[in-house]
């Protein structure tokens, strides 16, 4: 049987990213934590952490850890379940961990399960990446389910499809019309000699939309970083390049400075997926359900 001070320790030292700061979060000594690591390790016959600059977990340590975290709700479930029986008690909130990508956490997954998270006392730790990568969070045991699109399922993992994330190429109105040059459409010339703006250097959606409407593959062109969705948005506006903007969005931007389409019509579909546990805790259970019917509600459905 595992032990449950040892799983602590583990879950301290990867959370909190270094053995001096786990000791200090569990009050107790440094060389405790180490102890009980280095036992934790004998017991399995194989390492969990690769020490270091920063401490991460190996693919053992990963399994842990999510076992681990999964303890953690269970239990918390329980004690909650406990105090619901004793008169007077406040009701303990639980948090849960989950990977979003900026598009997605903006346009629907917030508005989404804001209600859920109000009802069933449920705090979020969110983190956010591009949806290619957002399965590394939950591949490393750090959060209990990610937007993705990754379709293939992880081990010990669900995926459900969520639906479908409906991209437009736009920039400010002037700037489209300045490309057109009084023809009927834009060229990818005047396109590729223009700056994109683009929200981090993971993201693909701008090459996507290269490739499927003008078959053009690994082409060249400027690019501004803009890593936040409010300030990508003023990017456009601004007249500062090209980019790709979720339509769930869209309708937000009626108190905003309009947009236009680059390529009207044509749009870039990227296939969403929550991948969670396959054995949730009740608390999970009730978020998961909360995603699928925002996902159901503000997605393109297939």
């Amino acid at each position: 049987m595992l032990d449950a001070r040892q799983l602590e320790a583990l879950l301290a030292v990867i959370e909190h990213g270094s053995f001096g700061a786990a000791a200090k979060s569990l009050s107790v000594s440094l060389a405790a934590v180490s102890l009980r690591i280095k036992s934790l390790e004998a017991a399995l016959g194989q390492r969990l952490l690769v020490r270091g600059k920063q401490v991460r977990a190996t693919p053992t340590g990963q399994a842990l850890l999510t076992h681990a975290r999964q303890v953690r709700l269970m239990e918390a479930e329980v004690l909650t379940g406990l105090q619901g029986h004793g008169a007077g008690r406040a009701r303990r909130l639980q948090s849960l961990s989950v990977a979003v990508n900026a598009d997605s956490l903006a346009s629907w997954f917030l508005p989404g399960v804001a209600a859920a998270c109000a009802r069933h006392q449920l705090l979020l730790d969110i983190v956010v990446d591009d949806q290619d990568h957002t399965h590394d969070a939950l591949k490393s045991g750090d959060v209990t389910g990610c937007v993705t699109t990754l379709a293939q399922t992880m081990r010990g993992c669900v995926a459900e499809p969520l639906g479908l994330m409906r991209y437009r190429c736009l920039a400010a109105p002037a700037l489209v019309e300045k490309w057109r040059g009084g023809k009927a459409a834009v060229s990818a010339q005047r396109l590729l000699a223009s700056p994109a703006v683009i929200f981090n250097r993971k993201d693909a959606l701008q090459d996507a939309f290269l490739a499927q409407h003008f078959n053009l593959r690994d082409a060249l062109y400027p690019r501004h970083f803009v890593p936040a969705v409010d300030a990508f948005d003023l990017a456009l506006e601004l007249g500062m390049g090209w980019g790709m903007v979720p339509e769930q969005s869209l309708a937000a931007r009626a108190q905003r400075p309009p947009l236009a389409e680059v390529l009207p019509g044509t749009t870039v579909d990227v296939a969403l997926y929550w991948q969670h546990w396959a054995s949730e805790p009740v608390l999970a259970q009730r978020l998961t359900r909360a995603v699928k019917e925002a996902a159901k509600a503000r997605l393109v459905q297939v």
